[in-house]
């Protein structure tokens, strides 16, 4: 008998191991969280990992997860659905809200920041400011050295941002093509791309002879910003919080998170934080200007 009382302790001991796992753990709905896609602007990539990071702080049931690589990649996984939200530093273009209506969504837009474009030079260089008319001509090849715009007799290196950069877009039509949308204008060949806006600072300190741009969130005191001027018959102006605000600094643009069709549940939900004052005032932190100025 105690044998046999043995036996059948021991088989519904090995029944309950092999028991279906949900009975011994939480079920994976129980254990589920939101988890939401945030793709694009190398410009907005810090500033997005510090808004996830202080979001999730306080959602530990959401995770967020942020990738750079650029405006156009960011747009592109949204074409395809693969992101919930896709970072830009460059309004959508027409061209691709059309090719969105064609696969059946309206792209939805959020203005989250604000950010001015710095023309930064080495320190160095005694130059100090410059017209957008001369800023384009520089990047055109049309000025080549530093002596034509009162700087020293040095040839004038251009270095950019890739295409495939919100940034690189912007500049190219708001600064080279002068705002123009009938132009043509082009970087010169000679222009150096970059992948990266640190690549862009850490190339500017190191090389006396250049010149770049980059958003003011990435400019650091180890190269010289200057000041810049709608035209010849304008002031000169230095990018900050103040003057982009202000509408007075000339290179200034929105910042923007698209999402694919009008977003829902958590997305929607971290969206409306975003634009809240606690958030807002990680962009002005982050050296962004915020939409919302906080405590205003």
């Amino acid at each position: 008998m105690r044998s046999a009382a043995k036996i059948m302790l021991a088989t519904v001991a090995l029944l309950g191991a092999c028991a279906p796992i949900s009975q011994t753990v939480p079920s994976a709905v129980e254990q589920t969280s939101a988890y939401i896609q945030n793709k694009g602007s190398d410009t907005m990539v810090n500033l997005a990992l510090l808004w996830a990071e202080a979001y999730q702080k306080d959602n530990p049931e959401v995770r967020i997860s942020v990738t750079g690589g650029g405006s156009g990649t960011g747009i592109t996984a949204l074409m395809t659905n693969t992101v919930d939200i896709a970072n830009a530093s460059r309004a959508i273009k027409p061209e691709e809200m059309e090719e969105a209506r064609s696969k059946n969504f309206e792209p939805v837009e959020f203005v989250v920041a604000r950010d001015a474009i710095g023309v930064i030079v080495n320190p160095a260089n005694p130059v100090e400011h410059l017209t957008l008319e001369q800023i384009s001509n520089i990047y055109q090849g049309r000025i080549t050295n530093w002596s034509e715009v009162g700087g020293e007799d040095r040839p004038i290196v251009c270095l950019s941002r890739e295409s495939n950069s919100g940034t690189h877009v912007y500049f190219l039509e708001t600064v080279i093509r002068l705002g123009n949308k009938e132009s043509k204008a082009l970087f010169s060949e000679s222009t150096l791309l970059l992948p990266s806006s640190e690549g862009i600072i850490a190339e500017v300190h190191d090389n006396p002879n250049a010149i770049g741009y980059d958003g003011l969130g990435y400019i650091t005191p180890d190269v010289k910003l200057l000041a810049v001027a709608r035209d010849r018959d304008s002031d000169y102006i230095l990018p900050s919080v103040q003057t982009v605000n202000d509408n007075l600094y000339p290179i200034s643009r929105d910042l923007y998170m698209y999402t694919h069709g009008e977003p829902s549940g958590a997305v929607k939900t971290y969206l409306n934080w975003i634009l809240e004052p606690r958030a807002q005032q990680i962009v002005a932190d982050s050296g962004f200007v915020p939409v919302h100025i906080p405590g205003s």
